[in-house]
């Protein structure tokens, strides 16, 4: 079954969400373009993924995908978009993670799926939980411009992202 998107023109909800940076965020009043990557799931050293992980398509590539958002924010930042990373796990994961990945801009955390719900984002489940489907959205001021999905290639998406925001259409 395709999943249902949100729609252009929709805008972002109003929910402040648990954040790696200095503050919680709401990137329904966050002024300019933003790119919000959606990603399921970082996984830690010596700790398991979740079961059956490497038989659903599309789980892996979260690090990668990061990284790549990571390495691009020089550009990002001077064509003024924003980056925020979201997944539903909690802040001390992913505090984690961005510390571990080196990663330049905040994760939010929807661990209780609040955002998504409001958004009706597509899921998905492994062992006994749910997790956000791999999209992006672009949003200009609160409002999506356009959703990003699927997302073929993690590692590349980044770059396909701000390739596509920055050349002139």
């Amino acid at each position: 079954m395709a999943a249902i998107l949100p729609a252009p023109g929709t805008p972002l909800p109003s929910i402040v969400l648990p954040s790696t940076a200095a503050s919680d965020l709401d990137v329904s009043r966050w002024p300019g373009t933003s790119v919000i990557f959606v990603y399921p799931y970082t996984g830690r050293p010596g700790i398991p993924d979740p079961p059956g992980w490497d038989d659903i398509p599309g789980a892996h590539g979260s690090t990668p995908e990061a990284r790549g958002f990571a390495d691009l924010m020089a550009e990002f930042a001077r064509a003024n978009i924003s980056v925020f990373g979201l997944s539903s796990q909690d802040r001390d994961w992913q505090l984690e993670f961005a510390i571990r990945a080196r990663l330049p801009y905040p994760l939010l955390s929807d661990a209780d799926f609040r955002f998504a719900d409001a958004l009706s984002l597509p899921r998905f489940r492994a062992g006994d939980r749910d997790f956000l489907t791999r999209l992006t959205l672009v949003a200009d001021t609160g409002v999506i411009r356009e959703v990003l999905y699927p997302v073929p290639d993690p590692q590349q998406h980044a770059a396909e992202v701000l390739a596509r925001l920055v050349s002139p259409r």
